[in-house]
C-alpha cells in the first residue's frame, strides 16, 4: 500500500503520453494542428503527437473516389439532353503542400463535392451549347476530353486529380428520339434499296456476260464443225473424183465403153433414193432424152475432174491472148 502511494502520481503521465499515440490507417495522411494552426502530417502507422497541445484536425484518404453525375444540358439548337457519367478522382499525390490544399480548401467533403460536380456540369453545358443535336451522339469522346482539360486544371488548385470521367448514357427528348429512330429507320431503308439494286445490277450483268460467252463460244463450235463439214465434203468429192478417174483409165485400156460407170452411177442414185427416201417423192426423168442429158452432164462433170490443170493452163493462154 505504501508502494502505490508513492507511484500514484505517475498513472496521470502514463495517461497523458499513451493518449498522444496515434494510428494512422493505410493510404490515409493524418493533419496534426497546435492551436488551431496547421504544424504538421502523420504517414500510415503508429505516430506520435504532443499530448493535450497537438490534435488531429483531419484524416485524408489518398484512395480513389467515385461519383455518379446526371444532369441536362442544352444544345446549340434548343434540344434537350440529359447526361449520366460517372466521375474518378483522388488527392494529387502525398506530398505535404498537397495535403495541406486538401485540408484546408473546402470546409468539409460535401462542399468538395458539391464544387466538383457544378463544375463538371458546366464545363460540359458549356461545350454541349457550342455543338447541334445532332453532333453530340459523335462528340462523346471529344466531350469527355475537353472537359477532363478543363477541369483537371481547377482540380490541382484543390489539390485533387481527375482520374477518369466517363458519359454512360446521352438521352434526348422522347419526340428527338423518335424522330431520330424514324431517320435512322430510312437511311438503313434507302442503304437495304441501294444494296439491292447493286446485287440486281451484278446479277444482270453476270447473266448478260455468261449469256454472251455461251453465244461465243457456240459460234465458235459451229463455225469449226462448219469447216470441217467443208473439208470432209472437198476430200469426199476428192475421193470420187479419183476413183472415177482410175476406173475410167482401167476401162479404156480394157477397151470398154466409159459411160457404163456413168450408167452405174446413175442407177446407184436411184437405188438410194428408194431405200433412204423415208416416203419423200421425188421426180426424175426417166426417158431416152431426159437420161440422156443426163448422162451428158455425168459426162461433162467427168471430164472437168480429169482435166482441171488443162482448164486451167487454157484459159491462162486464152487470157494471154
Amino acid at each position: 500500500m505504501n508502494s502505490f502511494s508513492q507511484f500514484w502520481w505517475l498513472i496521470p503521465i502514463l495517461i497523458i503520453v499513451f493518449s498522444g499515440l496515434v494510428t494512422v490507417n493505410q493510404a490515409t495522411i493524418a493533419v496534426v494542428t497546435m492551436f488551431g494552426k496547421y504544424q504538421r502530417i502523420l504517414r500510415p502507422g503508429l505516430n506520435f503527437k504532443i499530448p493535450i497541445l497537438e490534435q488531429i484536425y483531419r484524416r485524408i484518404s489518398i484512395q480513389n473516389r467515385s461519383v455518379e453525375l446526371e444532369f441536362q444540358a442544352v444544345t446549340q439548337d434548343q434540344a434537350n439532353v440529359y447526361f449520366k457519367s460517372m466521375l474518378l478522382y483522388a488527392v494529387m499525390n502525398a506530398d505535404e503542400e498537397t495535403v495541406k490544399k486538401v485540408a484546408f480548401k473546402f470546409i468539409s467533403d460535401k462542399d468538395l463535392m458539391q464544387a466538383l460536380v457544378r463544375t463538371i456540369e458546366g464545363n460540359i453545358r458549356s461545350y454541349v451549347a457550342t455543338k447541334k443535336q445532332s453532333e453530340i451522339l459523335g462528340l462523346r469522346k471529344d466531350l469527355v476530353e475537353s472537359v477532363k482539360s478543363e477541369v483537371d486544371h481547377v482540380l490541382e488548385e484543390w489539390g485533387y486529380h481527375l482520374l477518369d470521367l466517363q458519359i454512360n448514357d446521352i438521352t434526348f427528348d422522347k419526340v428527338i428520339m423518335e424522330s431520330m429512330s424514324r431517320v435512322v429507320a430510312s437511311n438503313n431503308l434507302k442503304a437495304a434499296a441501294e444494296n439491292e439494286g447493286q446485287a440486281l445490277l451484278i446479277t444482270k450483268t453476270k447473266g448478260a456476260e455468261a449469256e454472251g460467252n455461251a453465244i461465243k463460244i457456240s459460234a465458235e463450235a459451229e463455225r469449226e464443225a462448219a469447216r470441217l463439214r467443208g473439208q470432209g465434203v472437198a476430200l469426199f468429192r476428192e475421193e470420187v473424183a479419183k476413183g472415177m478417174s482410175q476406173a475410167a483409165e482401167q476401162m479404156k485400156q480394157a477397151n470398154l465403153d466409159t459411160n457404163v460407170i456413168l450408167f452405174s452411177m446413175w442407177t446407184e442414185a436411184i437405188k438410194n433414193f428408194a431405200e433412204l427416201g423415208k416416203g419423200n417423192i421425188m421426180f426424175l426423168d426417166g426417158s431416152t432424152d431426159g437420161m440422156q442429158r443426163t448422162m451428158q452432164q455425168l459426162m461433162g462433170l467427168l471430164k472437168m475432174d480429169q482435166h482441171p490443170n488443162n482448164s486451167a493452163s487454157t484459159g491462162n493462154v486464152n487470157k494471154t491472148n
